[in-house]
């Protein structure tokens, strides 16, 4: 089952529900894969295609949440919270730091990084294969410290 075809009926249950939050998450995923079809000039996203528009929609909540707790908005924080909830169901399972590391030191060794000053190549390896199963910050910072 496509994340589009659990979306829809995620929604038709939180119709049902009356969740409103869940809901209206939904709808708003749903409308940002409709906008990137639109401006890719298709019908459909692919599976990969959709789970990068998810990757930067909870990437946006989590930016968002790190402001609002400095700004001290709790009311914005909890709403927020709830998003990412209940946007991570639809993310793939997520990397635990020692298979991070793994794919790290083996990308490291494919592109034959030695110094930071390859930083870039090492990243542009690493992303495609962690995509949506790890936070972009934390590959960085790992890289980084491979690369010290």
């Amino acid at each position: 089952m496509t994340i589009t075809e659990r979306l829809t009926q995620d929604m038709k249950t939180a119709m049902k529900a009356r969740d409103k939050k869940r809901l209206s998450t939904i709808r708003m995923v749903r409308a940002s894969f409709q906008n990137e079809a639109i401006k890719l000039g298709k019908d459909s996203l692919s599976e990969e295609e959709e789970m990068t528009v998810l990757s930067r929609e909870v990437k946006q909540r989590k930016d968002s949440l790190q402001e609002f707790k400095e700004a001290g908005r709790e009311d914005l924080v909890e709403e927020l919270e709830q998003e990412i909830e209940i946007l991570q169901v639809y993310m793939p399972k997520q990397l635990t730091n020692e298979e991070l590391e793994e794919i790290v030191q083996e990308t490291i060794e494919e592109v034959g990084a030695t110094s930071k000053a390859d930083m870039g190549k090492v990243m542009s390896a690493v992303m495609p294969k962690i995509k949506g199963k790890a936070d972009g910050s934390k590959v960085n910072k790992l890289v980084l410290q491979q690369l010290s």
